[in-house]
């Protein structure tokens, strides 16, 4: 059984792949999402991660869709208790920013779409430098108070913004960041790696990467001359015309097959062993594509095939 992680300073445990809700209710219809979810939790995940605004993107569409897929899931399983829940606030068509009002509402919005009556852990899904942090944080403070949230984390947050937030939590004695989830996978290192990485390592924090296949490049199903159906393969593959990408790709498939695992795996892998994260995230839209993925929990590279993957991508 894969042993879950703990979530930086906080009570939470959880499996060592978080589960994106972001196809949940766009490329993943109400029937897939709760085969995936159904399938995830099967082999010990416990960690789903959503937005109020997926996916706002897909026509027709007003944004809450994940989250009421999973909360009609939720209800349908009765598990909620075992599921740890993460939502972000800030991008809602109808909840946007990060003024005090705004959290509050779109946190009651979530909890009514998901169902429940608390988050475990809520994050603001991009910083919004307008807004002063004590505004930010104190928001974030009455929700833990209320009950509504567990704990609370960032996304897309300068190490600047980021400090400001603990130093601000730390001296009035309100709730703290205890995650931050970061762009980071093996093809896209700079935005986290550096100040940001030595923050979250100074402080206790948690990074729960996102993008951690790069869109599906880190499957290794885009090779040059293939076409891939997929609504994010533009995306995917603009990495095939870099030289890191194809360098990544070749280092990939040697650790892959020497450990006769999928390429997605050691991608996550690579990842989960660095320092910081406990968990990348990543989205299936099929229950076939969750093996590769639920596969990290299993396999732990050497500190030669980290250092492989790390020069490959350099």
């Amino acid at each position: 059984m894969t042993s879950l992680r703990k979530l930086g300073s906080s009570d939470l445990e959880v499996f060592p792949l978080a589960l994106g809700g972001n196809v949940f209710g766009w490329t993943a219809d109400e029937d897939q999402s709760f085969a995936v979810l159904d399938a995830y939790t099967a082999a010990g995940g416990n960690f789903v991660d959503t937005a109020d605004v997926y996916s706002a993107w897909v026509e027709g569409n007003q944004g809450g869709e994940s989250e009421t897929v999973l909360g009609k899931w939720l209800r349908a399983r009765g598990n909620r208790a075992d599921v740890v829940v993460a939502t972000k606030v800030s991008q809602h068509p109808e909840f946007q920013g990060l003024s005090a009002a705004n959290i509050k509402a779109a946190a009651d919005a979530s909890l009514r779409r998901l169902g429940t009556d608390y988050i475990d852990l809520y994050y603001t899904h991009y910083d919004r430098p307008d807004v002063p942090v004590d505004e930010i944080i104190g928001a974030l403070d009455e929700l833990v108070k209320a009950g509504k949230v567990r704990h609370i984390a960032a996304s897309n947050i300068s190490a600047e913004r980021l400090r400001a937030s603990l130093e601000f939590s730390d001296r009035e004695g309100l709730a703290r960041y205890v995650a931050l989830q970061p762009h980071y996978n093996l093809v896209s290192r700079d935005t986290y790696e550096g100040e940001l990485q030595d923050l979250a390592e100074r402080t206790g924090l948690a990074a729960v990467p996102y993008y951690a296949l790069a869109s599906g490049f880190l499957t290794g199903k885009y090779r040059p001359g293939t076409t891939v159906d997929s609504a994010r393969a533009g995306g995917a593959a603009k990495h095939l015309e870099t030289e890191r990408g194809r360098r990544v790709l070749d280092a990939l498939d040697e650790v892959a097959g020497a450990h006769d695992v999928p390429v997605a795996t050691v991608a996550l892998a690579w990842l989960a062993a660095q320092p910081t994260v406990a968990a990348p995230i990543a989205s299936a839209r099929t229950v076939e594509q969750l093996p590769a993925l639920l596969g990290v929990g299993e396999l732990t590279l050497s500190d030669a095939e980290v250092e492989r993957l790390t020069e490959a991508s350099a």
